[in-house]
């Protein structure tokens, strides 16, 4: 099997597991949202650290190069990851999947307008018509939900700006998450021992099932994060962002046939705009690559000939 096929197997199996984790979250019941976010963060922790430590043959010198200004960055890409996961694992366990599905349908949208507003990149005329459409979407939406798709704008939000503090601050993968997950960690940990204290924790208390599944939390989060990296170094990243639609794309199907949500009119109306302007945008970015791939080679052409 070549790199490419095996850089497209590893992409999509990385958002497939992200598309299907709306059914992992409800088998954690009856912990709450909280309680959840804190043993994914623990157990993340514990499976990144085994991970980087085997990476870099038990070294930290990584760590010590990170220098004052990417490890503030990744304060605020912990932040912003840790409240992406406690909006995710609440709206999935109240069954709010399809507005999940919204959330990161709208993400790379989300994300052209943060590299507009913060890197000076200029948005070509039809990515403006893809914003307006989906701009009109949540307009839409809102009348459908009769208030703001806050779950939606929330994870897009939130993910938007990790992704784009994540690449300013230019880690790899491995090394930014454990950094993160052990920001995180000592609040996630005391929390935990509250419950424990209080009587009320889930871990120890129901099931030996239980707490395998809140355990195993850490180990789903790194996997997808492991494919995803083999991914991106065997394939475009025009090829990943289009693999990257199948993750909503399989939530949305989870909350509308497996958890049977409400869709009326007046929302798939709205979905469809969502669809509409992703579409426009993908299109008008698969041209433009075309376009800029045909210049290259025309340069290139013209330059072997007059050599």
């Amino acid at each position: 099997m070549d790199e490419r096929r095996k850089g497209v197997l590893f992409g999509l199996s990385a958002y497939f597991m992200w598309g299907f984790f709306p059914l992992y979250w409800p088998l954690l019941k009856p912990a709450g949202a909280v309680e959840i976010l804190a043993h994914r963060i623990s157990w993340s922790l514990v499976v990144m650290a085994l991970l980087v430590m085997r990476a870099h043959k038990g070294s930290f010198r990584w760590l010590r190069e990170l220098g004052g200004r990417r490890f503030g960055l990744l304060v605020l890409a912990a932040g912003l990851i840790s409240a992406n996961w406690a909006i995710y694992i609440w709206a999935v366990n109240h069954q709010h999947v399809v507005e999940t599905s919204l959330g990161y349908f709208m993400t790379p949208l989300l994300s052209v307008i943060l590299g507009t507003l913060f890197l000076g990149e200029r948005l070509r005329r039809v990515q403006w018509l893809a914003i307006g459409i989906a701009a009109c979407a949540v307009v839409v939406l809102t009348v459908a939900y009769g208030q703001l798709p806050w779950i939606a704008l929330g994870l897009a939000l939130s993910f938007g700006l990790y992704g784009f503090i994540k690449k300013k601050a230019g880690v790899g993968a491995l090394e930014s998450l454990a950094v993160e997950t052990g920001l995180l960690v000592l609040p996630a940990v005391a929390y935990l021992l509250v419950l424990q204290g209080q009587g009320t924790a889930m871990f120890g208390h129901v099931s030996r099932g239980k707490d395998l599944l809140l355990a195993a939390s850490g180990v789903l989060t790194a996997i997808p994060l492991l494919c995803f990296g083999a991914a991106a170094n065997r394939i475009p990243l025009a090829t990943i962002g289009l693999l990257q639609y199948s993750s909503p794309i399989l939530q949305f199907l989870c909350g509308v046939l497996i958890f049977r949500e409400d869709m009326p009119a007046s929302r798939w109306a709205g979905f469809a705009l969502v669809w509409i302007g992703l579409g426009v945008f993908t299109l008008d970015s698969v041209l433009a690559r075309r376009r800029a791939s045909r210049c290259t080679g025309a340069a290139l052409s013209g330059s072997a000939a007059k050599a």
